[in-house]
């Protein structure tokens, strides 16, 4: 059972894959049987009734006929499944936890459906297809859940790693890594970490899962033939993700709109928001078991492809972009909390809406054996580049435009590192350089020996 400490930290984690909070019992006790069968297909969590959504606890009374009629509505899920229903005081409230052990003989089934958790919500299968055909993916055991018994979690986590979590999710100061850990269902029954806890907090775990990497390249032409740069990143699975999206930016053509002081407006030849759905999506969706090949982005001339192994679950197939399914629940979940996924099936919309105001082609996708989503790329000759280049006070020509992409990227750079990523001697660069501060657009900072450049705001 837990105790008070306890649920105090799980209400601060907030509502999660494993967590759970309703203000009190619905109307409807089989919505509260709904979710407790989604944790039992799933690793388990808790149900917190007398805590509102942003996990201000009220409190609620908890009668008789209502704990009988929650006991029964439970006993009608197949096969048995034993919960605790319990109740602890905080700060002078009752909150009533059921725990939800992590089902031993999947698929629970409650009115012959399959519910099972994704991110923070439950969804229900409707169809014994459905139903055999998940779980059938999913070799009934999903990757990032399998113990991984050579991973501590106390003394191989990436420091960098939990900050960023910690931040990124919002978790008090005061809630001690283990308490997160404990709360993230980060271990099994046995408290052997998962797969998933290695992957997303540990050191080089590439050293173990070497096919767990994002491999990024550029092309010269629209075709695999020239290659122009080629990069894999590794590492914690949050880290790859700024890894490849600060690949991009470095790459992608930037023009900017200058309007008095303030912030420049940025305006990228492709939104940015589309690539951070698409390596989110990769990252947590990707088939792990898949060992010959990675999550791969490709830059060519007129397109850029995100993809990564195992195609689509048959059920989310079958309405794809409106239904949503992970084969790692873990990964995903601890994205949710970091509030890089918003909601459920909403990443493809976002990526479809994002390029339509961008004057840009739909995202195209594959979607059989290799997950492919394709965002083109805009052309010299197209009506939105013409567009972008009307609004820039400040045009820049190709390799002054390249420098300051390298400055959004790494900011601080020379001028010897500045010409070696032109390709260009370095009297050549120096006049770009030049130009650039002619504009206001970049400034030097530092002393000569050791100084660098870097983006600056232009007043008018």
């Amino acid at each position: 059972m837990l105790n008070t400490e306890n649920i105090q930290s799980l209400i601060d984690s907030g509502e999660g894959y494993n967590v759970e909070f309703k203000v009190r019992v619905p109307s409807k006790v089989r919505e509260l049987t709904e979710e407790i069968c989604a944790f039992a297909n799933a690793d388990g969590g808790y149900l917190l009734i007398g805590v509102d959504d942003n996990g201000q606890i009220s409190g609620t009374g908890l009668e008789n006929d209502k704990r009988s009629a929650i006991q029964g509505s439970i006993s009608e899920i197949s096969p048995t499944l034993h919960c605790e229903l319990y109740a602890v005081n905080i700060e002078d409230k009752t909150v009533w936890v059921i725990d939800v052990p992590s089902g031993k003989d999947k698929p629970y089934i409650f009115s012959g459906s399959i519910f099972v958790r994704e991110g923070a919500n439950s969804q229900k299968l409707r169809t014994v297809e459905e139903m055999r055909s998940f779980f059938q993916e999913c070799n009934k055991i999903f990757f990032d859940a399998i113990p991984c018994p050579w991973f501590n979690i106390y003394a191989d986590a990436d420091e960098q790693a939990i900050k960023d979590f910690r931040m990124e999710a919002q978790l008090s100061s005061s809630t001690a890594n283990k308490q997160i850990f404990e709360n993230l269902e980060l271990f099994t029954d046995k408290g052997i970490a998962k797969n998933g806890a290695a992957m997303f907090f540990g050191k080089q775990p590439e050293r173990k899962f070497p096919h767990a990497v994002t491999r990024c390249v550029l092309f010269k032409g629209t075709t695999k033939v020239y290659i122009i740069d080629d990069k894999t990143f590794a590492g914690p699975l949050y880290q790859q993700y700024l890894q490849a999206m600060a690949w991009l930016e470095s790459k992608l053509q930037v023009a900017y709109k200058i309007e008095g002081p303030g912030p420049r407006d940025e305006i990228w030849e492709i939104p940015l928001t589309v690539f951070k759905e698409a390596i989110i999506n990769a990252l947590s969706h990707r088939d792990y078991y898949e060992q010959g090949a990675t999550i791969t982005i490709e830059m060519f001339d007129d397109r850029v492809e995100v993809s990564n192994p195992g195609g689509l679950l048959p059920i989310v197939a079958k309405d794809f972009g409106h239904k949503s399914m992970t084969r790692n629940p873990l990964i995903f979940g601890l994205f949710t909390r970091m509030h890089l996924v918003e909601r459920v099936a909403s990443g493809i919309p976002r990526m479809q809406e994002a390029m339509k105001e961008a004057n840009l082609p739909e995202p195209e996708f594959h979607t059989d054996g290799i997950f492919t989503v394709v965002f083109k790329r805009q052309n010299t000759n197209s009506a939105n580049h013409d567009i972008v280049n009307d609004i820039v006070n400040d045009i820049v020509n190709e390799n002054e435009q390249a420098i300051i992409n390298l400055l959004t990227a790494t900011p601080g750079s020379n001028a010897s590192e500045i010409s070696k990523h032109l390709n260009k001697s370095l009297r050549t660069t120096m006049r770009y350089i030049k130009t650039l501060q002619d504009q206001g657009l970049i400034e030097f900072r530092g002393a000569p020996k050791n100084g660098g450049y870097f983006l600056k705001i232009k007043q008018k």
